[in-house]
């Protein structure tokens, strides 16, 4: 009885809101190591272009490895970009299914398959190229309905003002690329590329079994949490988003929403700028900047880390600022969004003039993700705004539509490098990265907004010709000191 009790202590000592975060900033890094894995092992598992291979093992005179295999460049881009074949298919039935019945399960089951499946590639490699386009497509398959799961936990979990920070816990996917990169390359280095996948998948498997037995759907089916904590939650998020779920989703409301597609455009074309660097940064490292395995994997990890640390840094002072209530949510998410997709249009100019420089290409490749992490201020926090209680759906479009992009990145440079794979080729990758970021803040700025949409709850479709419909999303206003409960 003693230690039960002392086990209890321990447990009371964090809240429920804190382990959901905790878990999520893991799942998301966990996430990220499956996804990119393969991009610094890649590089491993076939021959350099300076290689000579007549045995697939005895002259090969790069990486340590037991294999080499001869997959030419489209194939190697085919591999990288299948990925995004299944990952396409599950994001909008994956927000869906998370506004439905709950994104615990949706996060956690679609991680537990793909841990699974990250496990079992190494076997399908040595099958041949077709088995590992096709267990990379499932494992985007599992991973593409994840991501759109975490707004239907914000709308129940979190409160507003703070839904900026837990947003934030996603760019953890950077944090597991950038400890990925350099923790892949030694385990190459010294134990072969197959080890990549034993990691990450072992680690993701740990984690998903870890998740079903602390997160739950809701402050109200969690078995742990107090009521004070249910209460403070449920309290805060009922003052900001009034009136009653609809039953069916309105689909067509959603859909000729010009905020909606501001969200879903913006994202597109940050993701396909992200896209491209994660899947492509090492082989460009490779390729034309001529680093080795260990070197790649560190240098590639670098734009990660800035990355997270904008994230965190830009949703504090977005929260902030809408606490405060000196600005509108519009022209928070507005300038936290220019910043972040503005400014690497004018990095990537920058790489298509001076990337074959060595520290200028990493310089601006850290800058440009780095400045990138302020979309959890911008656009990705925007679908709670204005929808909240179809969060996971818009979610669901907006990445349907970057994971297009996903694939689309890879077959572009693969046409643009399969001949050489030089510079003279690369720079027009880096001028295409260059308009599409400009293209996604220039659609953002137009047609983006913070203010609650009429169709989120019956009581607003019912009065949407009504001044409430179309109001800012306020700050909570203090009273004598203190938010009203």
């Amino acid at each position: 009885m003693a230690s039960a009790t002392t086990k209890k202590g321990c447990l009371d000592k964090i809240s429920c809101r804190q382990v959901l975060n905790i878990m999520v900033i893991i799942g998301f890094m966990i996430n990220y190591m499956l996804r990119v894995n393969i991009t610094i092992a890649i590089t491993a598992m076939v021959p350099s272009p300076t290689t000579n291979v007549t045995n697939n093992t005895d002259n090969a005179t790069m990486e340590p490895t037991s294999e080499l295999f001869n997959w030419d460049k489209y194939q190697q881009n085919m591999i990288l970009g299948s990925f995004f074949w299944g990952y396409v298919l599950t994001e909008l039935p994956g927000g869906h299914m998370a506004d439905a019945i709950g994104g615990h399960k949706i996060f956690g089951g679609g991680t537990l398959a793909a841990s699974i499946l990250t496990l079992l590639t190494p076997l399908a490699c040595y099958w041949g190229f077709v088995p590992v386009v096709l267990i990379r497509a499932l494992l985007g398959f599992f991973l593409g309905a994840t991501w759109p799961a975490l707004p239907p936990i914000a709308a129940k979990w979190i409160p507003p003002m703070e839904r900026s920070k837990f947003v934030a816990n996603m760019m953890a996917s950077s944090l597991g690329a950038a400890i990925t990169m350099p923790v892949c390359g030694l385990l190459i280095d010294k134990l072969g590329w197959a080890s990549v996948f034993y990691l990450t998948g072992g680690l993701s498997l740990v984690w998903s079994v870890a998740w079903f037995f602390v997160v739950f759907d809701s402050p109200a089916t969690h078995p742990r949490c107090s009521a004070e904590e249910r209460m403070e939650i449920e309290t805060a998020i009922a003052q900001h988003t009034k009136g009653k779920k609809p039953k069916n989703v309105p689909w067509k409301a959603i859909f000729t929403s010009l905020p909606v597609w501001a969200i879903v455009v913006t994202h597109g074309c940050s993701v396909f700028g992200y896209f491209t660097v994660v899947n492509q940064l090492p082989t460009y490292f490779k390729d034309v900047l001529k680093y080795n395995i260990k070197e790649n994997g560190l240098y590639s990890s670098l734009p990660y880390l800035g990355k997270y640390l904008m994230a965190i840094i830009s949703s504090y002072l977005a929260d902030k600022l809408r606490r405060n209530g000196k600005f509108t949510t519009t022209f928070i998410r507005k300038s936290f969004t220019t910043f972040a997709v503005g400014f690497p249009a004018g990095f990537m100019v920058l790489q298509a003039f001076f990337g074959q420089i060595s520290a200028i290409s990493i310089t601006i490749f850290t800058c440009s993700l780095f400045f990138n992490g302020a979309v959890t201020a911008g656009y990705l926090a925007n679908g709670l705004d204005i929808a909240p209680n179809f969060s996971g759906t818009i979610f669901g479009m907006a990445n349907t539509l970057s994971s297009m992009g996903g694939y689309i990145s890879t077959a572009i440079v693969a046409a643009l490098t399969n001949k050489s794979s030089t510079f003279s080729e690369w720079k027009w990758v880096f001028w295409i990265l260059a308009g599409n970021y400009a293209l996604g803040t220039l659609v953002y700025l137009i047609f983006g907004t913070g203010k609650l949409q009429g169709w989120n709850s019956v009581e607003r479709r019912q009065s949407e010709n009504g001044v409430k419909s179309e109001q800012e999303l306020e700050p909570l206003k203090k009273k004598n000191g203190e938010i009203p409960a």
